[in-house]
């Protein structure tokens, strides 16, 4: 298949893992953090880990939009379908999240609510003409992926009047948090962890483009690499990290050149800034409130700004206690430093975000058997590479 056998190729890849181990030098570590979860999860199911030298290592990042996103707005989202009784349309990681005391969405359906799980704002627009005594909500969450096609539902629905159509912003940036990580304490602390250059995101930067990391690459002297989601895409990246490190350099750079640029979708940012503006601060899950790194409603779409037509009750819902998942999200620990992972925290009983979504960092050490100290990585076919490379 075009763009994807080429870049699981098992020659290739030895040839890039022995490039890395003689380029990393001894002397020093290379803590990469891959910002996207998709990234991690290409890590352990491929068995890339498994081929960095012991002085290369990955950190997780907070790059898995339904971990990021805090309990008590998920709490809200709640309250809109149980209290206000209008359809809720989401996505279908956000129905098992686990909000204040344990909720969840799918709970809430289950107790009479109309939650409607959705495979695109498209659904949602269809289920509002559908219902048109009904108001329907669409409970909006991602980074700048999955903003245009939120926009472009609200032209549509403002263009046809559907006025019993609304949206609950939840679209974060993906800069912002870079910048808010990489200015936090943790950064100071030797105790804690340290981030020497970021794989950046690939399909968020398909859209906004490489541009918008350049300032922070400069500003903390961090090399960042946008990378693609092949095994070989994340090794090569890695190895590109590694040569800004030892060059002395922190520039961006470009892996991912068959689908992103530096300037970005022009059309689709046209569509964003037309709809939506920048929030002051936005709460994320472990990162607290981040200034600038959310968007809402313009003016213009007030009529369809679920936070302007609900009245909405503040919430302050919090984790369950014990769960990690707010410190695996900055990087500061892994899932297997959770207590609660592999115990009482499973995906069939997930504690948090982390442990449900097809992006978590838990959800990728459970589905790729990291939670088994010492065994290998299970691979959908033997013939995969990360099981004959690491053979």
């Amino acid at each position: 298949m075009k763009y994807v056998d080429e870049f699981r190729a098992q020659d290739l890849a030895r040839n890039i893992a022995a490039r890395i181990a003689q380029e990393a030098r001894p002397d020093r570590q290379y803590r990469i953090m891959e910002f996207c979860g998709g990234h991690t999860h290409a890590i352990f199911r491929y068995g890339v880990k498994d081929l960095m030298p012991a002085n290369v290592t990955f950190v997780h990042g907070p790059g898995c939009p339904v971990c990021v996103l805090p309990i008590s707005r998920l709490d809200n989202a709640i309250e809109l379908a149980e209290r206000h009784r209008v359809i809720l349309c989401t996505y279908g990681d956000m129905m098992r999240v686990p909000a204040s005391k344990r909720r969840t969405l799918l709970k809430a359906k289950a107790d009479g609510a109309d939650v409607r799980m959705v495979y695109s704002t498209q659904d949602a627009l269809r289920i509002a003409r559908e219902n048109p005594g009904r108001q329907v909500v669409f409970f909006a969450i991602g980074f700048e992926t999955t903003t245009p096609p939120t926009a472009v539902a609200l032209q549509q629905a403002k263009r046809d009047g559907l006025e019993n159509f609304s949206v609950f912003s939840n679209h974060v940036l993906t800069p912002a948090a870079i910048r808010h990580v990489l200015g936090s304490p943790a950064q100071q602390d030797e105790d804690t962890v340290r981030i020497d250059g970021f794989l950046g995101p690939s399909h968020v930067s398909s859209v906004i483009g490489f541009r918008p990391y350049e300032p922070l690459a400069k500003e903390f002297s961090k090399p960042v690499v946008i990378a693609g989601f092949e095994p070989l895409d994340v090794m090569l990246s890695a190895l590109m990290v590694i040569r800004q490190l030892n060059d002395g350099r922190a520039e961006v750079e470009n892996q991912y050149t068959r689908v992103v640029s530096r300037e970005g979708n022009a059309r689709a940012q046209a569509i964003v800034n037309d709809v939506f503006e920048l929030r002051d601060t936005f709460e994320w899950r472990g990162l607290g409130f981040v200034p600038d790194s959310a968007l809402k409603l313009r003016e213009s779409y007030a009529g369809y700004d679920a936070e302007k037509r609900f009245e909405i009750t503040p919430s302050s819902g919090k984790d369950v206690k014990g769960c990690e998942c707010p410190a695996i999200l900055r990087g500061v620990k892994k899932p297997l430093d959770c207590k609660l992972f592999g115990t009482i925290c499973t995906p069939d009983n997930p504690m948090g975000s982390c442990m449900v979504s097809s992006e978590g960092a838990c959800a990728a050490y459970w589905s790729y058997a990291r939670h088994r100290d010492g065994l290998p990585v299970p691979l959908e076919d033997e013939d995969e590479l990360g099981e004959t490379v690491a053979a």
